[in-house]
Formats: C-alpha cells, structure tokens, sequence
C-alpha cells in the first residue's frame, strides 16, 4: 500500500479510536456548499494520480486527490470526456477541484439531462469507511457491477459515508460535431414547451438554457440550445430546429462564444450567477421537466430542458420555494447562501427535511458505513 494512502487510512483509524470527527476536503473548491463545516479538515490532495486509463476501453482509473483539471486534459488528448460536465468552482486555483470532490458531490453541469450524472459513470470505487478498513466495490467494466451499488452511492455522499480513495469511470469520445441555437425574445412558458416538443422528436439534444438577460437593453428572454452528434444529425437538426423557431429569429452562435458561455454557465460565473443583493441566496429547484413556469416573484435561470431552475431569494423564502417544488413532484436546495448572513440562512436547513422513512435508510446508512461517526459533519442534513 502506498504510504500516501497509509496515512489517510491511519488518519481515519486515529480519528475512530479518538471519537473525533473528519471533514474530508480537496481542494476546497466546493467549501461554500452544505449544512456545517465541522470537524478536522483531512486533505486528500497527496493521494493522486491516473492509475490506469485505456481509452479504446473508454475506461479511466482516478485516484481521489488527482486534479479534475488534469484528468480532463489527458482525456482530451485521446479525444475523450467526462460527458457530464462537472464544474470545478475554482479552475486555475491553487483550490482547484478534484476528482474525489467532484465525485463525492455529485454534481454535473450543462448536459445532465441527456448525458447523464455523475453517478452513470461511477463503474467502481475503493474507499476508506469509518473503521478505517480499505474497501473495494464495482470494477472497471459494466457487468462487473454487482449486488449492492455501493460505488455509486458514494456519488453525492459529501464525504458523510466513507472517504473515496479510487474511483473508476466510464469516459466518452468527443462528439464529431456540435452547434448552439440561440432564440431570442422568447418568454420562459414558450420557451418550455418548444424544448418539450422538441424532446420528443429524435433530434440530439444536448444542452438548454433559458435566461432573462438584464444587462441587455433593453431586457430580453434567451434561449439557448446545444446540439452535439455525428455531423449528419446535427446539421439536419440545425435546419429543422431553425425552421420551427423562424418567428422567433432563431440564429446558430459562434462556436467559440458558445463554448465559452457554456462553460460559464456549468461554472456559475455568468451575471445572473451575481448575487443582486447581500442578503440574497442562490437556490437550485429539482424539478421534473415538464413543470411548467412556476409562479415565483424571483428571476429565474433554466436548464436541464427545465429540471433544474435557479434563482435567487432571501433564506426566509425556504417554505415557500420547497412547499412549491413538492407540490409538483421535486425539492428545493439552499446552494449558496448569503454574504451578509450565511449562518444564519442555513438555519432553514441546505436540503429539504427528509421524511422519516427516508431519514431512517439514510441514518442507518451511515451508521453501517461509519458506526463511530468520524464523517458525521452534518453537511447534509443538521446532526
């Protein structure tokens, strides 16, 4: 064993024999997210590294401090992905992402809803779980998978179930061809069901967002849609797509202003990603796609061909965003909270109270994974 991962398993094995609590961290790219930030901060950044990669297998083996930045490279020299677009929050940083965050939260960025999340492509996972015991579940293929997912489950976990070590997974070639849409003037009611008919023909779908720009004048609804496939399907798309949005002017967008706002949108670093005011906090609304425009008095951004809407309000909004988001069959999440006040604002709790049945499988969860509570900070859901 290597004496990098000798010491995170000695670290977690101290901490169990000390009763004392562990909050595992990266590069810390994602520290503004959850409940709490208790515990002793464990860095798992000296344990990196591709430990393997075959890339006619489409197959990357990923120790958990590797920087994401760097796995996306060496995938991108073979023309290969992580189609999930997974955000970074801080690439260029010294607090760069890495490939253990990025797994244990779990988040995905533009092409989500058609590529799929994180969790798709865990195929395998060792991690160190409470006792301090090395466990290894999955492998490196598909039909290796069996039994219990516990892999998988580590996707999201937030470093409350076990601490990733080594994760395998499936990777994507590039698409041959890609294109962006953008229809301008188009309110968010038209704009949803376009995408809705839309996503019912056999066209290749990607990515979407709508938007109400304010910094333009005069203010304007945008939608935008990314296409990617062979080259065949996407220039037919393109004309279809087009003739269908004539009215509305649609236009395709220029390959390298299209790729730079995408990347700013997975990154939240557009202008709608600006806080409007100190007290205000960002929201994210997991809904399922067909919602239609939910009657909120708070601007809102849309992807996910509308599963996933954001918005910003003040903490004191959170029974009304969640009883709204539940009424249509989804939850509402505190993704940031204000600069003026943020502890104050995860009061109201980052996610929605879990029911009790849903608390009871989580609670005993972790009680198999971690029965000492080293990795109980908290971070999901109030102690």
């Amino acid at each position: 064993m290597d004496a990098e991962l000798n010491s995170l398993v000695d670290a977690v094995r101290q901490a169990a024999a000390d009763g004392r609590i562990l909050r595992l961290r990266g590069g810390g790219s994602k520290d503004f997210w959850g409940q709490s930030l208790t515990g002793e901060v464990l860095d798992t950044r000296a344990y990196q590294g591709i430990v393997s990669y075959e890339p006619s297998e489409l197959v990357v083996t990923v120790r958990c401090g590797t920087p994401l930045a760097e796995l996306e490279a060496a995938l991108a020299e073979k023309g290969q992905c992580l189609a999930f677009e997974p955000p970074h929050f801080g690439q260029g940083s010294a607090n760069g992402a890495t490939v253990g965050g990025m797994v244990a939260a779990g988040l995905s960025g533009p092409a989500r809803a058609t590529a799929g999340a994180v969790r798709d492509y865990v195929l395998g996972a060792r991690f160190i779980n409470g006792l301090g015991e090395n466990l290894t579940f999955g492998g490196q293929v598909m039909k290796n998978v069996a039994g219990y997912d516990v892999s998988r489950l580590m996707a999201g976990s937030w470093g409350t179930l076990g601490l990733i070590t080594e994760v395998s997974l499936k990777v994507l070639p590039l698409a041959p061809a890609e294109a962006t849409l953008m229809i301008p003037g188009l309110a968010q009611g038209p704009a949803l069901d376009l995408l809705h008919r839309w996503g019912g023909q056999p066209l290749p779908l990607n990515a979407s967002t709508w938007v109400r720009d304010t910094t333009a004048q005069p203010v304007a609804d945008v939608l935008f849609v990314r296409l990617r496939g062979a080259v065949a399907a996407v220039q037919s798309a393109i004309g279809k797509m087009s003739a269908d949005a004539t009215a509305l002017g649609a236009q395709v967008q220029q390959m390298a202003e299209a790729a730079q706002d995408w990347r700013a949108s997975g990154e939240q670093t557009l202008p709608f990603f600006d806080a409007p005011s100190p007290d205000a906090c960002l929201w994210r609304l997991s809904v399922p796609q067909t919602t239609p425009v939910l009657d909120l008095p708070y601007a809102t951004y849309i992807e996910w061909q509308g599963a996933q809407r954001w918005l910003w309000a003040p903490a004191s909004a959170a029974m009304t965003l969640r009883a709204l988001a539940q009424k249509v069959g989804g939850h509402a999440t505190l993704f940031r909270a204000s600069a003026a006040h943020a502890a104050a604002d995860k009061a109201v709790g980052v996610n929605t109270p879990l029911e009790p049945v849903q608390q009871r499988i989580q609670q005993q969860l972790q009680k198999q994974f971690d029965p000492k509570g080293v990795f109980a900070t908290g971070r999901l859901h109030p102690l």
